[in-house]
């Protein structure tokens, strides 16, 4: 099977653009600007949907048992060039008192399945008695992708009373909202039996990262929609009416993400990098751009516009988080207020680029990088095709000491910095919980378990490499890796880690994982905002809830020429309607 990259090779010009100077990883790569990132044009929800569109995926409703409660099962039928697949649906009866966001949760509303090909009676059947079960069932090779979710019980009750009596919802309860349902875990990479990843990219529509999952969330979202109709119908035939077409978009779904994905991006470097470097290429191709014209500062003066009232609908509760988006809306509002000047300039963009990294918070800086982006779909789009990277640890046995000494002082200036002896610098451990297998984070002097930590102080872990190299300084220049391995067995990961990373410069995070000031929440937001996650709602320094394809198009919109416009979504509210 012909892999959807191959169909569409790489540009040099884009491989010429990961040449060019870029943003220093001491800049990007600190906790606090990567919790301050925003989805862009190559997140990964905005690159599925361009490709349904591009490739004409099409999309029908082959099975419904669902009852007059909703219950029962759902199959959709995704027709894509490089084969179908199936979208696979069970809903099931839920007491309230069972109904929770964690993700140790052991019943949920519903549950899915992306099924690789066209599922028959027999494999439904299997799935109906294992998919249920959970972490506690077992998949097949056929499997892709498995999740749930659960209903957000009042917005759910509330749509479905309206529809019922014959009239739209509060457009501004959908807004508060965001979402009829909440998924709690979204697995794919070979767990628990589905297909690994490495056979997924060669043997499915799927060869980049996460299409496969953006894609079952994209489906819950629709079932979502179709499911609240349908229980509008079953409760009054002659009355119900559908969901209007505006508040259908207005729809995402919910997520609850917590410690369980913060790992990710100390265990991926390479993809990270990757991930991280295409951005930056992305940003710099765009912002210095010199011949600017007149209709690319209105598209920019018209997205300021969107984005404002986009941040009018961020709620949240969380103070921090709060407090910096009503600093984005004024920061903002002097961003617009510059645009008269930028008509005048000859890169207007590199000089607004500059002006908010010294003028305005992390929050601001990466959302003009966003905005810019967003004017370019012709240069940007193509960017795309350069967010999967070949995974591998591989160590240099005979590469001298002196040389890896080298590489740490050029490459992790920022680990050597900490002084790992104070106990605030090792406040945390990361662990793995033994009852669940999901991480959690420990208090090093206060909790047990820091025996059992996971590898997550790269920074203190090249430290203690260093030392010991320095401690070998008469020596260095004769000893080699291997002999150094003979001595110190207990380093192999790091030597290996480092050396693996020597063309990936944006694979390590500049700071302490491990420090009392670490917030694991900027690593969640940093993988969210790459995913394509909005409206996000800090619960804590540990997890939050975020929104994703809020005003995506439906899958019936697919064919329309306008089905990348949905950057920063803004719901309609009834009054703007009249």
């Amino acid at each position: 099977m012909m892999r959807a990259t191959e169909q569409n090779p790489v540009a040099e010009d884009l491989k010429a653009a990961l040449r060019q100077p870029l943003r220093a990883p001491e800049t990007v790569m600190k906790l606090d600007r990567l919790g301050s990132f925003h989805p862009s044009r190559l997140s990964f929800t905005r690159t599925l949907i361009r490709r349904m569109h591009r490739e004409k995926w099409r999309f029908d409703v082959v099975r419904n048992t669902l009852d007059k409660d909703g219950f029962g099962s759902f199959v959709y039928l995704i027709h894509t060039p490089e084969g179908p697949v199936s979208f696979i649906v069970f809903s099931t009866p839920l007491d309230d008192v069972d109904r929770t966001d964690r993700v140790i949760a052991e019943k949920w509303d519903m549950c899915f399945t992306l099924f690789n090909g066209v599922a028959d009676d027999a494999d439904i059947e299997r799935l109906g008695r294992q998919l249920p079960l959970q972490e506690a069932g077992r998949l097949s090779e056929r499997e892709l992708v498995m999740s749930r979710a659960n209903k957000s019980v009042r917005l759910f009750s509330s749509v479905i009373e309206s529809l019922a009596g014959g009239r739209q919802p509060d457009a501004s309860e959908i807004m508060k909202i965001g979402y009829l349902i909440r998924t709690t875990a979204v697995y794919g990479n070979g767990k628990f039996g589905a297909l690994d990843f490495d056979r997924v990219r060669h043997s499915t529509p799927f060869g980049l990262p996460f299409q496969a999952e953006m894609l079952t969330v994209y489906m819950a979202r629709q079932f979502s929609i179709d499911l609240i109709e349908h229980l509008a119908r079953a409760r009054s035939q002659q009355n119900a009416v559908g969901l209007s077409r505006h508040l259908k978009r207005a729809i995402g779904v919910g997520n609850a993400t917590g410690l369980g994905m913060a790992p990710f991006l100390v265990g991926h470097p390479q993809l990270i990098s990757q991930w991280i470097k295409v951005r930056e290429a992305a940003i710099q191709l765009t912002k210095t751009k010199q011949a600017v014209s007149s209709a690319d500062i209105q598209r920019f003066s018209d997205l300021c516009d969107r984005v404002k009232a986009h941040l009018q609908q961020w709620i949240t509760d969380d103070e921090r988080q709060g407090a910096r988006i009503l600093v984005l809306q004024r920061e903002l509002n002097e961003v617009q207020a510059s645009i008269p000047q930028l008509r005048k300039m000859h890169a207007p963009w590199l000089y607004l680029a500059d002006w908010a990294a010294s003028h305005t918070s992390l929050e601001c800086q990466e959302l003009v990088n966003s905005m810019i982006l967003e004017i370019y779909p012709d240069e940007v789009n193509g960017f795309e095709r350069l967010m999967g990277v070949e995974e591998f640890s591989r160590l240099n046995p005979t590469m001298k000491i002196s040389k890896l000494e080298s590489h740490i002082v050029e490459r992790y200036q920022w680990a050597l910095e900490i002084d790992y002896a104070d106990r605030d610098a090792q406040h945390y451990f990361w662990y793995v919980s033994e009852e669940k297998e999901e991480p959690r984070l420990g208090r090093r002097y206060s909790e047990p378990g820091s025996e059992r930590e996971m590898r997550i102080g790269i920074g203190r872990d090249v430290d203690a490499l260093y030392q010991t190299i320095r401690s070998l300084a008469n020596e260095a220049d004769r000893l080699s890796v291997a002999d150094l391995l003979l001595r110190h067995p207990e380093y192999r990961y790091i030597v290996a880690r480092i050396q693996s990373l020597t063309e990936f410069e944006y694979g390590e995070i500049h700071d302490n994982l491990l420090g009392k000031e670490c917030l694991p929440i900027d690593l969640l937001r940093c993988k969210l905002a790459i995913f394509g996650a909005t409206r996000f709602d800090p619960k804590s320094n540990l997890w939050t809830r975020i929104t994703l394809f809020q005003g995506a198009p439906l899958y019936d919109e697919i064919h329309l020429e306008s089905v990348d416009n949905w950057a920063f979504p803004v719901v309609q509210l009834d009054s703007e309607l009249n």
